[in-house]
């Protein structure tokens, strides 16, 4: 995605630096995560969300090679009892959990949050999160996406928010365009960077 590699000089600005796209992984809709993890840019992260999985940490591990190997990083979908056993680089909170995120910024991980709204957002950056990702922007396939905010609301949200922010929900190359002037840190995305 272009636009995520024009954000990235962003994401490079932070310290510790944030990656400019967030792939998110979903059992359903990108069934191959690792071939898509295989296509990621260098700086790119992979949000692996197991969902439950009996094999999630056999899975995890295999992402976390494939990750370091090219450069990207592996947050871990919900479950810091998973990241810390294999070693990943972070974890991605879900917005009830956001209160976690100082606690585990001091293991040194990245630690990112989902946000639904502009006080989610502001929540989960004051509770210590990196950054937070918003979503639905556009209308997603996602059974959990909600109504889409579009472009000028996310804007707000995001000069309301007082940090870092990813957009995600229906990105893809064509949407990604709309959200240049939003400031976004970076991107995040499902189907968009699927095989």
């Amino acid at each position: 995605m272009r636009t995520a590699q024009a954000l990235g000089r962003r994401a490079a600005a932070r310290k510790p630096p944030l990656p400019s796209l967030l792939f998110f992984t979903d059992p359903e809709r990108t069934p191959d995560i690792e071939a898509a993890a295989r296509r990621l840019p260098r700086g790119s992260a992979v949000v692996y969300r197991s969902f439950g999985a009996p094999d999630a940490e056999a899975r995890a591990r295999k992402l976390l090679a494939i990750a370091h190997s090219r450069g990207l990083l592996l947050l871990i979908g919900a479950d810091a009892t998973l990241a810390a056993r294999i070693g990943a680089d972070g974890v991605h909170l879900p917005e009830r959990l956001a209160h976690r995120a100082r606690r585990l910024k001091q293991r040194g991980w990245i630690v990112t949050a989902a946000a639904h709204s502009a006080a989610a957002a502001r929540r989960g950056l004051l509770a210590g999160a990196d950054a937070v990702v918003v979503s639905a922007i556009f209308p997603s396939a996602s059974p959990s996406a909600g109504q889409p905010i579009g472009p000028l609301r996310l804007a707000a949200i995001v000069r309301m928010a007082g940090g870092p922010v990813y957009g995600l929900g229906g990105i893809n190359d064509k949407t990604a365009r709309r959200l240049m002037p939003a400031g976004l840190i970076g991107l995040a995305a499902v189907e968009a960077l699927r095989t």
